[in-house]
Order: C-alpha cells, then structure tokens, then sequence
C-alpha cells in the first residue's frame, strides 16, 4: 500500500554579528525559535547552513570548555601566520578559508515532534575565525 506524505519546506535566515575576534557562538535557541514557527509539531529535518567561505557548524557542547577548546584546536591546526597562499585581509586570513575543510559549514540535525533531537549536552554552533567579516548569515531551512 501506498501512503502519501505531506511535507513542508520552510525557510529563514539570520544575520548574526560575530565581532572581530574567533568565536564559536551558540546558535540553538536561534533553531529551536525558527523551528516552532517552521515544523509545527512535526518530524523532519533541519538544516543549517552558513554561506561563507570562512565560517562553519559545530554540534558541539558549550558552556563547559569545549566550545574554547575547539577554537584552541582551530588555532594550533591552522595558526594566524604567513604560511597560506591565500593572502588578501589581515595576516594569517589564508587560515580562515581552510576552516570549512575541517568544520563543515553545514549541518543536517534530526527534529522529532518540532524540537531539535539533539543529545544532552549537544549544541548547535556557529564557528567563525575570521575577524574581517564581524557579520554573518546563517540559512535555517526545516523540511518535514
């Protein structure tokens, strides 16, 4: 037997000021806000994606360390130096084009009943090291 499935597609962005210096920015309550207008109870999925070059999305725990223990591990991975070809903006920006290849910018999380399903300690995290664009867009788009 055949059964159809409605579905929806929803869509926002959010610009969001990440300032001049390397952050790893909680974005979750920013999903989980859009999520309640966008899935309405329902089970889909989200997906967050920031459109930039030099930015990426974590699903990582905050508020314990972790969230600067990364941004220490970014900095001893990819140290703000001249050793990157890619040379426009402040020194070392070469740097912040390679973060994508190791924090992708995007990431795909299950929603269960309209809430992110994420785990206990799981957050979702906007992750900028690129101190020359302080601003940033972050696409929500929810599929359920």
């Amino acid at each position: 037997m055949d059964t159809m499935v409605d579905t929806t597609f929803h869509s926002q962005t959010l610009e969001i000021t990440t300032g001049t210096t390397e952050v790893a920015l909680d974005i979750t309550e920013r999903c989980d806000s859009f999520l309640t207008t966008a899935a309405g109870g329902r089970d889909g999925l989200l997906n967050v994606f920031v459109p930039h070059a030099t930015a990426g999305i974590a699903v990582i725990e905050t508020g314990a360390g972790s969230d600067d223990d990364l941004l220490a591990v970014l900095r001893d991975l990819l140290p703000a130096d001249g050793r990157w070809q890619h040379r426009h903006g402040t020194p070392g920006h070469g740097r912040d084009h390679v973060l994508p290849g190791l924090v992708a910018p995007h990431a795909t999380l299950p929603v269960i009943n309209g809430r992110l399903a994420l785990g206990i300690w799981q957050s979702v995290v906007l992750v900028d090291t690129n101190g020359d664009n302080p601003r940033r867009t972050v696409r929500l788009s929810f599929l359920g």
